[in-house]
């Protein structure tokens, strides 16, 4: 296979002055790898994730018309999201076989409120309260373990990724004050938001087509 597709689960730790105002984060990404060569050592990586880094949960009536009869949730997530593409060279064959890449993208970060039902999973209302995007790049780290072969090869993925991101301005749990009038008011924070990510996930070959393989063996 010269095409690949994968995910992976992450858990990511602030780097410098972000670890001053974010513990950690998790979530999880998925990626496409395009090599030219079926066993070439460079490919092109499209990578794109998601983050939690912090979660508020209130219970309150409806309205107020109807009162405490009817409750709902109001859910409120910190997130992350990131997209980033750039060169990947790895070795193609063993048992282990170790990659390591650089790309470049965007970050975006924004704060979201739910509502949904105390017996429904489902929200029915969402909001984004806050939001900031930034410029980001970086590198990555890890090694592929290859657990199936064929025209559909799977492989463990287990990696890490810095990205480095710029300066922007987000929200913490607690950083939304409601207030009787029914407005709110933020308590934002400024900082670089650069994340040390740890991945576990795996990889699977997108099969060639009869004429695609046809064209590599001649």
């Amino acid at each position: 296979s010269g095409a690949y597709a994968g995910a992976s689960f992450n858990f990511a730790r602030p780097q410098g002055e972000f670890s001053d105002f974010v513990e950690q984060g998790f979530g999880g990404d998925v990626h496409f790898l395009f090599q030219p060569g079926a066993r070439g050592i460079l490919g092109l990586r499209l990578d794109a994730g998601f983050l939690n880094y912090g979660h508020e949960r209130m219970r309150v009536p409806l309205s107020s018309t109807i009162g405490g009869r009817i409750t709902v949730d109001v859910n409120t997530n910190n997130n992350i999201a990131y997209v980033g593409v750039g060169p990947q060279i790895g070795l193609p064959d063993g048992r282990f076989r170790p990659y390591v890449g650089g790309f470049a993208g965007f970050t975006y970060l924004f704060t979201e409120s739910s509502v949904e039902g105390r017996d429904d999973d489902h929200a029915f209302a969402r909001t984004t309260n806050y939001d900031d995007a930034t410029f980001a790049y970086g590198g990555r780290a890890g090694v592929y373990v290859p657990l199936r072969g064929g025209d559909s090869p799977i492989s463990l993925d287990l990696g890490v990724v810095y990205l480095d991101s710029g300066e922007a301005e987000y929200l913490r749990e607690g950083d939304i004050q409601d207030h009787p009038n029914g407005t709110i008011s933020f308590t934002p924070s400024r900082s670089d938001t650069d994340l040390l990510t740890f991945r576990a996930g795996v990889t699977v070959g997108i099969p060639r087509s009869d004429r695609d393989r046809h064209r590599h063996r001649h």
